[in-house]
Formats: structure tokens, C-alpha cells, sequence
């Protein structure tokens, strides 16, 4: 009678237990993936030329604007690096703009092997020049 009831009660209760399934979210792998030392550069001053291309163009109408390529770097002897980037800036009316920025990279100068007298900053990107090719 005993084995009876436990029978019973175990069965009711797995009928009555609602039964839950998961499925892991699988996140893709990136293979083969891609990229370059422009593609590097890009990511880190994109913020920095971003920022500048909303304050000269500030009330104009445009889409955005694009990264076209870099054109120049010069590396300077206090452990920086001035990098010439060449935007494009596409406009409602179809009269693309292009505009050159140079770009000041500071990495910082963390290492004992940097000479400290040329090298005393922290990592810093700043616009050094803006210009306007055609407007």
C-alpha cells in the first residue's frame, strides 16, 4: 500500500512539474578575420576626428563622413606621431567634400627603455591641423 501511494504521489508529481528546456546562445567565432595597421590606426583616432568634423561642419546638412585613407605619417623625435588623414564628408546636394586632418598620437612613455628627457607624456591623441581641400 505504502509503495502503492509513493508510486502515486511520485507520478502526479511528474506530471504536474513543468518540464523547462535552455538552448545556449552560441556566439559566432571570428575566423580568419582581417585587418590592418590602417584599420588599427582608424579605430583609434576615428573618436578624436569625429568630434572635430561635427564642430566644422556645426548647423550644416550632411550625412556623416568617411574615412578615405591615410596619406602621410612623420614620426617626431619626442615619441609621437603626426598621421595625415584624408576624409571625405558626402553632402544632400551630391557635392562630396574632401578634407585632410593631421592627427598628433602620443603613446605614453611608460617604458624605462624610452628616454625620458624627449618623452614625458601620457598617451594622448590630439587635431594638430584641419584643412579644407574642397569646399
Amino acid at each position: 500500500m505504502v509503495k502503492q501511494c509513493l508510486c502515486l504521489v511520485g507520478s502526479l508529481l511528474f506530471a504536474f512539474t513543468v518540464v523547462h528546456t535552455v538552448n545556449a546562445e552560441t556566439i559566432p567565432e571570428v575566423e580568419n578575420s582581417h585587418f590592418t595597421t590602417e584599420d588599427i590606426v582608424s579605430d583609434l583616432v576615428m573618436p578624436t576626428i569625429d568630434k572635430r568634423v561635427i564642430k566644422e561642419y556645426k548647423g550644416d546638412d550632411l550625412f556623416g563622413w568617411e574615412w578615405q585613407r591615410i596619406v602621410g605619417i612623420k614620426y617626431n623625435n619626442n615619441h609621437s606621431y603626426d598621421i595625415d588623414v584624408k576624409i571625405n564628408i558626402p553632402s544632400k546636394d551630391n557635392n562630396d567634400i574632401e578634407d585632410l586632418v593631421k592627427v598628433r598620437v602620443s603613446p605614453s612613455c611608460d617604458s624605462e627603455k624610452i628616454n625620458k628627457q624627449k618623452c614625458n607624456h601620457d598617451f594622448n591623441i590630439e587635431i594638430i591641423d584641419y584643412k579644407h581641400l574642397s569646399r
